[in-house]
């Protein structure tokens, strides 16, 4: 598996993402959607990364926002046939060098209550629930989390 920065705007990336938002849609109102448009992911305060096989198929893709205050994992997204092989785990870790190497050191993360593979990795990498944090709103179908690269006891 090789990660690396990548245009989120190529085909087989947006197949992805097209995947993981037919995936959460039925799953949720649409007020509980805060997925971001594809275009915000090629902004400059963005780190938007692509996994892929060893045949060189985009296997799965996640991004940071960097805000002032902390990085927002977004677009979180791993194939169904890959999942279960540590993809999500490096490339979340991959993401969190990659903001930490631009000074970013608190990562916040919004995801469905339905999504328990999702914040169960999330927690095994030292995620902690916490209250919305801006722009998010109280919302009964979202998990908010927080984590601290500073953190002594990760």
């Amino acid at each position: 598996m090789h990660i690396a920065n990548e245009p989120a705007n190529q085909p087989e990336v947006l197949a992805l993402i097209e995947q993981l938002d037919a995936y959460q849609k039925p799953l949720y109102p649409a007020e509980s959607h805060h997925g971001i448009d594809v275009a915000i992911l090629s902004q400059p305060n963005v780190i938007f990364a692509v996994a892929r096989d060893a045949s060189g198929h985009a296997v799965a893709c996640g991004a940071i926002v960097i805000e002032p205050a902390y990085g927002e994992l977004k677009r979180m997204f791993t194939l169904p046939s890959h999942r279960g092989k540590g993809i999500a785990r490096s490339l979340v870790q991959w993401l969190e060098a990659q903001a930490q190497a631009r000074g970013c050191h608190l990562f916040m993360l919004e995801t469905g209550y339905l999504q328990t593979e999702a914040i169960s990795l999330y927690e095994r990498l030292g995620y902690s629930r916490r209250g919305p944090f801006d722009p998010y709103t109280d919302d009964p179908n979202s998990v908010f989390m927080l984590k601290s690269a500073a953190d002594p006891f990760r």
